[in-house]
């Protein structure tokens, strides 16, 4: 097993990068997909996908996550990408909006949509960072999960080969015209993984060739939740940073 270090999201006095704050965000939405549906075995990918956009309403569940690297010069070159950190942890999501990525080990931190802000919980540095939660969600993978409308109006969804017993949909952001790189998001490659009608995996690829793999096990479809379940006070004595 890989050394597992503790990725610094929130930095005490500083200000969490645009980019990095919005690729965990990304990563930690997009991730939350399930569905109760059966599907047939030529159901497509991309049919399945869309059939859970149009039918979850919230979820729960639990997540592992990986960051993974192709081995270096001086490594084996036959045993595929390495494992270099992994966190796990549960997650809870009610469209439209509103998410708890609650990341348990090896460190407690908490990734949390109120539908208003974005708010950044860590443990360890006693810390909440907040920030407004703005139009950047329709912009990135989360609007798989929160948008109110057709994932086709934010990607395109192309069929991928099948592979670990999954069918992979690839999803291509369309050009944004005011974005510098005709779109907003940090990856070259965003793939999800169906079977049953289950979203399995989702595999995240950035311009460097990181690479990030999360599964996800034990998913509860539409559960009620009550109504405060993502409101979040910071304890007495935390450090509160508010960031526009």
């Amino acid at each position: 097993m890989a050394v597992i270090a503790k990725s610094s999201i929130v930095l005490p006095n500083k200000a969490i990068p645009l980019r990095r704050f919005f690729s965990l965000l990304a990563l930690g939405l997009t991730v939350l997909l399930s569905s109760n549906g059966v599907f047939a075995d030529g159901e497509s990918g991309a049919e399945q996908l869309r059939q859970f956009v149009r039918s979850s309403k919230t979820a729960e569940g639990e997540f592992v996550q990986q960051q993974l690297r192709a081995p270096k010069a001086n490594e084996p070159q036959d045993k595929g990408l390495k494992v270099i950190r992994q966190t796990q942890g549960r997650f809870v999501f009610q469209r439209p909006g509103r998410f708890i990525w609650d990341t348990q080990k090896p460190y407690e931190q908490k990734l949390i949509a109120d539908g208003k802000q974005l708010i950044l919980w860590d443990k360890d540095l006693n810390q909440a960072t907040f920030r407004p939660a703005g139009q950047a969600l329709a912009a990135t993978p989360a609007a798989i999960l929160f948008g109110e409308t057709s994932l086709d109006q934010h990607f395109d969804l192309v069929e991928a080969e099948d592979r670990l017993g999954m069918k992979w949909v690839a999803l291509v952001p369309k050009k944004n015209p005011n974005a510098k790189n005709g779109n907003d998001l940090p990856y070259t490659k965003i793939s999800v993984g169906m079977a049953n009608g289950l979203p399995k995996a989702l595999e995240l690829i950035d311009g460097l060739g990181s690479v990030v793999l999360v599964t996800l096990d034990k998913i509860q479809l539409n559960v009620n939740l009550p109504a405060n379940r993502f409101t979040f006070v910071p304890p007495a004595g935390a450090e509160v940073l508010r960031l526009n």
